[in-house]
């Protein structure tokens, strides 16, 4: 069984002698030879550069023993083939074009065309997959509705999402018609991963978790819902929400088929509240990878004991690796699961 083959059996739920493993924006800061592309390039024209952005998915591939790898792109590509760009601020953080705010904008986002714009997100995913040559799985991904529809309404990063809580309780018209358009974009955008090669599609509800619990479902579940129902038929999906964990089991019958699962709960714990069909995936601290080898082997050691005998399980951190991480403990983490028995 190579690496592809062991993370759609790990998707399905069938039995593995080990977890597969992948670690969540593999591409980043912590890597040198990134390090020296970037410094080339600003990080939209890595994004935008199919040749670019196969060799940034690469890299991490070339120096881990990982057994898939995630197409480098950002979830904001969609707002702005929608027509809302976006940049980074200089202080930190994400600037839309505009904020969001009334009907004749909402009227000229075109989610007709889509993966047309997006051509070059595809053409990346084709560069990997023939790299890979059928040995790793690959990955796509998107942001869920919900967290791009709060960049799109707070005009980029915010700290309380005041406007977009406000738009959702007090102009649900509005916000629907919104989410429609994104859900819409989303389809034809996964579609399109899809027939470019991408062995599984992840969604990142990474704002999901700022939603008032009875508010969830109605904010965000049922567009994700949408999403993964227009699908094909049991291709794997992964929905990861980070602070969410109290969702999980709503989440569990959204159609996906993996769960991913922030570090803010015990993996064996978010097992019990999971049917056993929906496989985790999960959910070492991104942290522990700023600390030492040892560190990361003992943590590594003890998540895959808690999963110990359980099927479905991914291997991953609990969510994107960090800047500070350390080559090394990478290294420590990789070589720990890989050698696991």
């Amino acid at each position: 069984m190579n690496s592809r083959q062991r993370f759609l059996a790990a998707c399905a739920c069938d039995p593995l002698d080990r977890p597969p493993v992948w670690i969540m924006r593999q591409a980043g800061r912590y890597l040198p030879e990134y390090r020296a592309l970037k410094a080339k390039s600003s990080f939209l024209e890595l994004v935008h550069t199919p040749e670019l952005a196969a060799e940034v998915t690469l890299q991490p591939m070339r120096r881990f023993a990982l057994d898939a790898a995630i197409i480098f792109s950002d979830i904001l590509v969609i707002p702005e083939a929608l027509g809302q760009g976006f940049k980074f601020r200089d202080q930190g953080g994400i600037a839309m074009d505009y904020r969001l705010e009334n009907r004749a904008q909402l009227d000229q986002l075109n989610p007709v065309g889509v993966a047309q714009r997006l051509a070059y997100v595809g053409q990346a995913l084709e560069r990997v997959k023939a790299e890979l040559k059928g040995e790793k799985a690959l990955l796509g991904f998107g942001g869920s509705p919900w967290t791009l529809a709060t960049y799109m309404l707070e005009g980029g990063s915010a700290e309380n999402f005041e406007h977009s809580k406000a738009v959702f309780h007090s102009d649900r018209p509005f916000f629907n018609a919104l989410m429609e358009k994104l859900t819409a974009a989303l389809i034809e955008y996964f579609s399109m991963q899809i027939r470019a090669g991408a062995d599984a599609i992840q969604i990142f509800d990474s704002w999901g978790g700022i939603v008032a619990g009875p508010d969830y479902e109605a904010a965000s579940l049922r567009w994700i819902r949408d999403i993964i129902a227009a699908l094909p038929r049991h291709f794997p999906v992964i929905l990861f929400a980070k602070g969410a964990t109290a969702q999980l089991t709503d989440q569990a019958f959204s159609g996906a088929s993996v769960l991913g699962v922030d570090w803010t709960i015990d993996l064996g714990d978010a097992r019990k509240l999971v049917p056993g069909n929906i496989a985790l995936q999960g959910n070492l601290d991104p942290v522990l990878l700023n600390a030492t080898p040892e560190v990361v082997r003992r943590e590594t050691t003890r998540l895959l004991e808690t999963m110990r005998g359980a099927k479905g399980h991914i291997f991953n951190l609990g969510h994107g690796i960090m800047p500070q991480a350390k080559i090394e403990c990478v290294e420590a983490l990789v070589h720990t699961v890989t050698s696991w028995m």
